[in-house]
């Protein structure tokens, strides 16, 4: 049997291109989704070239991009064994009485519906393969943030992945929430006091994934340790 193959959405920088570095070392070959074209040839070149990686430029709302990407990916591979659903958009400060509500649009379509569209695009070749569906939620979809449609989002994302685990119960497909903490990304603008690094994530991926057919992780959250006083 060949190596496995990740699809990763979101794979230019931060959680997915740590995660797709961890899969790579693991052995997989590695399908790279994202906007941002020149970081993902970038990443391609670094992980091995066409033969262990490709680059496809993709937008999350569009599911006409979605498909293409899912069909290139079994174009290119011929297998498609674990989906990280992963792309992702932070949010404004100012609640929802003050926050920038143009800005809710894109994220709100870009963790939601880009979310949905995923799952949809990548069903069909997950129940081929009996693989793997990998989505990220956050502790935010856990917790109740005052005023934070971003949490909003993620309450959403950590709903979609318990529908899901519902609807292909039975077809062999396993469904994984992985729910981060605060991780220093580029949601950023300054580096967080306390906070994970994006490896800590792909580490989480990577255990998830491994584990043999019979078992399936449900959902794994992970907090920085709060800092000793």
């Amino acid at each position: 049997m060949s190596d496995k193959v990740i699809l990763i959405t979101g794979a230019s920088s931060g959680i997915g291109a740590a995660t797709a570095r961890a899969a790579a070392k693991a052995g997989y070959r590695v399908a790279l989704a994202a906007r941002s074209e020149d970081k993902l040839k970038s990443l391609q070149h670094e992980l091995g070239g066409e033969k262990r990686a490709i680059a496809l430029t993709c937008d999350v709302q569009d599911m006409n991009a979605q498909q293409q990407m899912i069909a290139q990916t079994l174009e290119h591979f011929g297998q498609l064994d674990v989906v990280f659903a992963n792309a992702g958009r932070g949010g404004s400060s100012g609640g929802f009485s003050e926050a920038d509500h143009d800005s809710w649009r894109d994220m709100i379509l870009t963790n939601v519906y880009g979310v949905g569209l995923t799952v949809q695009a990548a069903l069909p070749a997950l129940k081929k393969s009996k693989g793997h569906m990998v989505l990220t939620g956050s502790v935010a979809g856990r917790l109740t943030i005052p005023g934070s449609m971003y949490s909003a989002t993620k309450w959403a994302v950590s709903a979609i992945g318990y529908g899901l685990k519902e609807e292909v119960r039975g077809t062999g497909v396993r469904v994984t929430l992985i729910e981060p903490g605060m991780v220093d990304t580029a949601f950023f603008d300054e580096k967080p006091d306390n906070a994970l690094a994006p490896e800590d994530i792909a580490e989480a991926v990577m255990y998830a994934i491994s584990q043999p057919a019979h078992v399936d992780v449900n959902e794994i959250m992970v907090r920085p340790t709060p800092k000793i006083e």
